[in-house]
């Protein structure tokens, strides 16, 4: 399946993928250990398969902040952003390379530990106030029933904010959960964003999550990722499930467009046409 006689929109864009080679560095224990490559040139035939013109790489959590092959694979090749993890002592100079090199965004993983950071402390203020300086975004990936206490902080902050696979609302409550509820309020700033991403990971209510942030948000403040390579669910996932999920969820073409091109676009290529 296609997207490019779908969507009204000059540009296609997969907001949330993964690339990796299985030689690189993990971290310990981590959640995820693939055996497998996914390197650039794997997904960039995925995309021309599929008729999307762009893509946002997103670090991914096994290898922590060893960043360099996706930085690598994206400096200079317009077609690409990437979002970085990076721990709170990270210095000005460090952002400003990789601005240079593609870099739009700072993914903070939340799934999984033991605990919460605290991210109140200066060392995390210092790091916010660094990435809101540059104009990137934060780029959250948490448990929807952590929501209502993170929320607030990033509000705090004055930084654009992209919290993934759809805020991971709670299975029972669903829309009428705490986390959920609490997104939808901080949509109103103007500086929040959420991707329609993992719906593999949310179990069958998916559909009617993203049909319910645009009946109360509308179209501008979303935009939909594949989460290719669908670490961890490959058996049960691929790349035209999720084009096929979201084309059944948005029957609106000017919501396609607005979701799948447009809104991205503007995000996270904004020096590009």
């Amino acid at each position: 399946m296609t997207v490019s006689d779908l969507a009204a929109s000059t540009h296609v864009v997969d907001a949330h993928a993964h690339i990796f080679t299985k030689d690189m560095p993990l971290r310990n224990n981590p959640r995820h250990a693939p055996t497998y490559d996914h390197t650039l040139a794997d997904f960039e035939k995925t995309l021309d398969a599929h008729g999307v013109t762009h893509a946002v790489l997103a670090a991914a959590s096994p290898w922590a902040d060893y960043n360099d092959y996706l930085i690598e694979s994206i400096s200079g090749n317009p077609r690409f952003r990437g979002t970085v993890i990076l721990y709170p002592n990270v210095e000005r100079y460090t952002l400003q390379q990789m601005a240079r090199e593609g870099i739009v965004g700072v993914r903070m993983h939340m799934i999984g530990l033991p605990e919460l950071p605290d991210i109140s402390t200066f060392e995390y203020r210092r790091m916010f106030r660094r990435i809101a300086d540059r104009g990137w975004h934060i780029h959250l990936h948490c448990e929807g029933h952590h929501l209502p206490e993170l929320l607030p902080h990033f509000e705090r902050t004055g930084v654009n904010l992209v919290v993934d696979h759809l805020g991971r609302p709670d299975p029972v409550e669903g829309i009428n959960s705490a986390g959920f509820k609490a997104l939808l309020r901080l949509m109103e700033n103007g500086r929040t964003w959420v991707k329609a991403s993992g719906h593999f990971r949310l179990g069958k209510p998916s559909t009617g999550y993203l049909q319910e942030f645009i009946r109360q948000t509308g179209n501008t403040r979303l935009i939909w990722g594949s989460d290719c390579p669908f670490v961890g669910d490959e058996a049960n996932a691929n790349y035209g499930s999720s084009l096929k999920w979201f084309l059944e969820a948005v029957p609106s073409p000017s919501d396609r467009a607005r979701i799948l091109g447009q809104n991205a676009m503007e995000l996270f290529f904004k020096t590009d046409g």
